[in-house]
């Protein structure tokens, strides 16, 4: 059986579900990509990592 590509990128999730404007403050994904993120692929959460990466960034210098 092959495994498929999605599951090689894993999700930022820690299990703090903590929602502020739209953003979860446990992995800083958007609502809309922690919804997205079950049926995306493997480029797409790349992406959405990329974009977590920036928003962490920019939320834990306020």
């Amino acid at each position: 059986m092959q495994q498929r590509n999605e599951s090689l990128v894993t999700s930022p999730c820690i299990d703090n579900y903590c929602l502020d404007d739209d953003i979860c403050m446990g992995c800083f994904r958007s609502l809309q990509e922690i919804l997205e993120w079950g049926e995306t692929s493997s480029s797409r959460r790349l992406e959405i990592l990329d974009r977590v990466t920036e928003r962490e960034k920019r939320i834990n210098t306020r």
